[in-house]
């Protein structure tokens, strides 16, 4: 197989993790980011989670009914931005249409998240990566019978693609994590999932990408890009233009974008989530706060320790576009949320962020090539990407092996189809 140069757009989890499986490959590999750094986007302060054991997607109808019920709450953990768009109505409408598909794609992506362990926490070793890994599990706390019925159902489907998680008493759950106040019906407690802080993961594979070779340009916005189907171009908004063999599309929310450029729909939506990071700057702080990760059915909040001084609180979801404002509306309940838990922990000084998640109307990430045969994708990942990042990264790197084992030297005439506001 000959060495092909890629052109990787976007330097978040996906795109890194893309341009280190590509890399490792043998490829000669371009990555385009245009903040600074790697990770500065949905992939610098989520939740921490390393998550099979939230492989359940969203497509139930119990989300469609929590969604009309709480659009009006403006601190309500599902907010729907009730004006329409074009956009918006395509994504529900299909978002709808894969409700059937509840069952098959949960079970798909359980073990989709079993499988990217091997590889993400292989890198990581290889590479010398310290992302404050904690491997003590995930506790799925349930306050009532109804969450905590359905979440014996959801058990059932995760077991089904190769993740046991055992149901735990109130009482057991204290003895799990005993800084956990308040009164809760019962549990799901993972032994196997962890925790970790994702943008050092990110940054820290990003430096393993230069060690092999990857031209990382970062600081650089693409204006457009184009493709023959046997030669790639990327153009950035200073005027220059990338060329390769092949591009692969890694830009979270602005995939949807740049595929109709390259003749493919991708219908991404951009999902906020909030998180807050809370500072530990106290011994009284760092003994109350929980060392294992949660997830709140109820409020849809997870939390991660990251390291002693660090607790991180991340959650809702908010269907506004394009939107990255950091509303102190969205932001209120997740510190009332730490105040109710975890009373011995100070909020005095708390770090809030929002995050926009590419998220596709099936749950599931699109991985794979495009229309043309040098155009490939990894994005669309939702509330799962560092979860998934590592197994999507080494699956894009099986298609684009089979497509460089079947490469001509035919040239052709670059075709590009520029899209107004990217």
């Amino acid at each position: 197989m000959a060495q092909q140069h890629l052109i990787v757009i976007g330097g978040g989890i996906t795109g890194v993790t893309s341009a280190y499986a590509l890399a490792r490959q043998g490829h000669r590999v371009t990555l385009i980011e245009k903040h600074r750094y790697a990770g500065m986007e949905t992939s610098h302060a989520n939740g921490g989670q390393l998550s099979a054991s939230n492989a359940e997607v969203w497509t139930h109808p119990s989300t469609l009914l929590k969604g009309l019920k709480w659009m009006f709450k403006p601190d309500a953990p599902l907010l729907v931005n009730p004006a329409p768009t074009w956009h918006k109505l395509s994504w529900f409408a299909e978002f709808v249409a894969s409700i059937p598909k509840y069952r098959h794609n949960t079970v798909a992506t359980a073990r989709l998240a079993i499988a990217a362990r091997e590889h993400l926490f292989g890198w990581a070793k290889t590479e010398g990566i310290d992302f404050d890994l904690k491997q003590q599990g995930i506790l799925h706390i349930y306050r009532d019978k109804a969450g905590y019925d359905h979440a014996g159902k959801v058990s059932q489907l995760l077991a089904e693609g190769g993740l046991p998680r055992r149901a735990v008493t109130p009482d057991e759950m204290r003895a799990i994590e005993p800084t956990l106040q308040g009164h809760y019906f019962g549990g799901y407690y993972t032994e196997s999932d962890s925790t970790g802080d994702i943008h050092k993961y990110t940054h820290g594979l990003s430096l393993a990408c230069e060690r092999l070779g990857v031209k990382l340009l970062t600081g650089h916005e693409v204006a457009r890009v184009a493709s023959t189907g046997s030669t790639a171009a990327v153009t950035l908004t200073n005027g220059e233009t990338v060329t390769g063999n092949a591009v692969v599309v890694c830009a979270g929310v602005h995939s949807r974008a740049l595929g109709a450029q390259l003749g493919d729909r991708l219908n991404v939506y951009p999902v906020k989530g909030y998180s807050i990071t809370v500072m530990l700057n106290d011994a009284q702080s760092q003994a109350a706060a929980p060392n294992v990760s949660l997830l709140d059915d109820e409020t849809k909040l997870v939390t991660s320790r990251l390291g002693p001084d660090r607790f991180r609180v991340a959650g809702t979801a908010e269907f506004n576009g394009i939107n990255h404002d950091i509303r102190a509306d969205r932001i209120r309940p997740l510190v009332n949320w730490v105040n109710q838990c975890f009373p011995g922990v100070s909020t005095r000084r708390v770090e809030p962020w929002a995050g926009l998640r590419p998220m596709m109307p099936d749950m599931l990430p699109r991985v794979g090539p495009g229309r043309l045969p040098n155009v490939f994708y990894n994005t669309g990942h939702g509330h799962l990407g560092w979860t998934l990042s590592a197994i999507t990264a080494h699956q894009l790197a099986g298609h684009v092996e089979h497509w460089a084992r079947q490469q001509s030297p035919v040239p052709a005439t670059l075709r590009s189809v520029q899209v107004a506001g990217v």
